[in-house]
């Protein structure tokens, strides 16, 4: 049954990712017919035609490996400085350009003049390029806070789980038992049960564990705190003291092996699936941006702990990359966790609205082949031409994006090396949600 479950999961997924790559090559696709651009294919996945079918001048298509997608566009790139669309050359690095220009109008048919892509004005380009992305982002804050919102999610509450007996720095080793000559935390000495709900602090509500806790560490000396128990509300008096606690991340979360000297009362909240209102949702939504942002810019220094999970004996962090063989993987856990059928619905949209918001962001970074590469191609087309006017001289014309091709197939060389070195780490170190 575990192994039925594994690939229910795992198909689920895939389900999921297919979806998410078609539904980004969909806004590429609609914005280029939108703007009169002529789109011969629109695939999802890459390797062997499963199926296609061919409607209009677009072949539509599933392919073997549902790794990507991909729709071809007439014209990605302009003619050369000598009005050829191919020309012979002996450099490599010449012939790339050259490759990369003559496979941008192979395709090219009588009455596709005016339906080239490198023709149309940079601010449709830069639509055409970021609707992708685009759709990836909505998918994810679609299904995000609907998630949120519907099903909720784990999160640590205002209601005490358990009241730690005696105040030990949260940098020990051990922070469960008592030394000797150790004082009663406030919490103990003040009578604070497991299974009290705190409501409010020193008389200001307390209407999420971020907001209490805040609240504790700014407080030093003597304070009140109402709980509710039994149906009843019940003021308690603590003396709060200064204790090292873990540094927070600002959230209700911990930065971890960093502390600092705070206010302390001394219990650790119970956590339970809550509901989220709508500004809840969304602001949880912004951090989710905020910290894919902060995991994009920080891959480059995950790769020695990558290598180190692969070919040595180093320990695959729960942050560390996750590549689709990964991502597979956890979906293939979802369904044999112990949890409620709605919350294993719940972490799978969590699990395929992750990896469009992933999408998203990789795709933004301004580096061909990415989309972000022709993004920023068009938009320093534009910044050319309108400085060409400004200072009244000729105008340079299109910028030519195909130049950059060298650059692209070393980025997409580092690319696939590090998605090599992440599939041998899903392979032979997943991560694991369990």
């Amino acid at each position: 049954m575990t192994a039925l479950m594994t690939v229910l999961g795992i198909v689920v997924f895939v389900l999921g990712l297919l979806f998410s790559i078609a539904w980004h090559e969909l806004g590429h696709l609609s914005t280029a017919k939108l703007f009169g651009i002529r789109v011969p294919q629109y695939m999802v996945g890459f390797g062997p035609t499963i199926f296609s079918r061919k409607k209009g001048d677009t072949e539509y298509g599933i392919k073997a490996v549902p790794l990507g997608g991909y729709i071809r566009m007439i014209g990605m790139f302009p003619p050369g400085d000598d009005g050829k669309i191919a020309a012979r050359s002996t450099s490599p690095w010449r012939g790339m350009i050259e490759d990369a220009r003559s496979a941008a109008f192979e395709e090219l048919e009588p009455g596709d003049e005016d339906r080239l892509f490198y023709t149309r004005k940079p601010w449709k380009r830069v639509i055409v390029m970021f609707a992708g992305p685009f759709m990836n982002l909505v998918l994810a804050v679609v299904v995000f806070l609907g998630v949120m919102m519907t099903f909720g999610v784990n999160t640590q509450t205002t209601t005490v789980g358990e009241v730690q007996k005696c105040v030990v720095p949260a940098s020990a080793k051990d922070t469960d038992t008592c030394p000797k000559g150790a004082k009663d935390t406030p919490a103990n000495a003040a009578g604070l049960r497991a299974g009290d709900k705190i409501v409010a602090f020193n008389g200001n509500p307390t209407p999420d564990w971020s907001t209490l806790q805040r609240d504790i560490r700014e407080t030093t000396g003597p304070a009140t705190v109402t709980v509710e128990r039994d149906g009843k509300r019940l003021d308690l008096h603590p003396t709060l003291v200064k204790n090292w606690v873990a540094k927070t991340n600002g959230r209700g979360g911990y930065v971890e092996g960093d502390f600092v000297k705070a206010g302390f009362l001394g219990f650790t909240p119970s956590s339970g699936v809550v509901k989220q209102s709508f500004g809840q949702s969304v602001d949880r939504m912004g951090n989710m941006v905020e910290d894919g942002f902060h995991s994009l810019i920080d891959l480059p220094g995950k790769v020695p702990d990558l290598w180190n999970a692969v070919f040595g004996d180093g320990e695959r962090k729960a942050d560390s990359p996750m590549g689709v063989v990964g991502a597979a993987r956890v979906g293939g856990e979802i369904p044999n966790l112990d949890i409620p059928p709605s919350q294993q619905v719940a972490t799978m949209l969590f699990l395929v609205a992750g990896f469009n918001l992933s999408l998203f962001l990789f795709n933004m970074l301004p580096l061909l082949p990415l989309d972000g590469g022709h993004i920023a191609g068009a938009l320093w087309e534009s910044i050319r031409r309108h400085a060409a006017r400004i200072f009244r001289r000729p105008d340079p014309g299109p910028f030519d994006v195909a130049k950059l091709m060298p650059v692209a197939y070393v980025v997409a060389g580092i690319f696939i090396c590090f998605t090599l070195l992440v599939l041998a780490a899903d392979v032979v170190n997943p991560v694991r949600i369990t």
